[in-house]
């Protein structure tokens, strides 16, 4: 009886330094995953000046590049997910732990899930909207109907665009978080209260989300800033789609 509890207790502490070595090893795979989502902003920002120089060429090689970074933070992506799921599912059994391959069981099973595809990822959607636009503004690409390019140039990873608590857009927030294990996005010091006041059984308040928050799972990531600023970045784009469809209603009234 004492061997069962003492092999337990000592099974609890494997299982509690491998979680906290999981949790430090995701933490710092944030950066890296953020410096390359800058990477691919910056690339489409060079990319709309070249075709702005008419260098389409290079625009081309460009895009080609971009896919192949873009596919690198999908693996990234990927591989910083499965380390955080693995050190929270980890259960030490009664012989030795293969960890490589529950660690390669992991990363397929994210990918196997993940319906996100290169080509038709929204970032590659974002890079190939935005050079069309340089000549062609408010017109929808080569075999698209113009809802369709509308719907896809505000496509963004914010799974929220308002903190369901303070009812405040995403894009206005003072202080944003995100839950690590659902991804929805609140204001800090709203959100903190609201878990204080459940005392350790507070289920995401956004209407459906069974998850229930942990103070120190609600965090700002690395992307989050990154991720809002873009989504400023695609609201101020289509506010400018809107005014010219404005104009040309205005223009076609003022014919008849």
């Amino acid at each position: 009886m004492a061997s069962t509890s003492a092999s337990a207790s000592r099974g609890n502490v494997s299982a509690g330094r491998i979680k906290s070595a999981a949790s430090t090893l995701y933490s710092d795979h944030q950066p890296l995953i953020g410096d390359i989502r800058k990477a691919l902003i910056m690339m489409k920002e060079i990319a709309v000046d070249l075709e702005k120089d008419n260098q389409s060429q290079m625009v081309k090689e460009l895009e080609a590049s971009f896919i192949e970074l873009l596919e690198s933070s999908e693996d990234c992506t990927h591989f910083s997910s499965a380390i955080q799921s693995f050190g929270n599912g980890y259960q030490p059994g009664e012989g030795p732990t293969d960890f490589k391959k529950l660690f390669d069981d992991e990363i397929a099973k994210l990918k196997a899930s993940s319906s996100s595809v290169p080509q038709n990822h929204p970032l590659l959607r974002q890079f190939r909207e935005a050079i069309w636009s340089v000549h062609h503004a408010g017109q929808p690409m080569p075999g698209e109907e113009h809802e369709d390019i509308v719907m896809t140039s505000t496509q963004c990873n914010l799974l929220n665009v308002a903190c369901p608590l303070s009812g405040k857009p995403v894009t206005e927030l003072e202080d944003p978080v995100r839950s690590m294990d659902c991804k929805h996005i609140y204001e800090k010091v709203v959100i903190m209260q609201y878990i204080r006041s459940k005392n350790a059984r507070a289920q995401c308040p956004m209407s459906g989300c069974p998850k229930i928050l942990q103070a120190e799972r609600v965090v700002c990531d690395p992307l989050l800033l990154i991720e809002i600023d873009e989504m400023r970045s695609m609201s101020k784009q289509t506010t400018r789609f809107d005014v010219i469809e404005d104009f040309t209603e205005l223009d076609e009234e003022e014919s008849d």
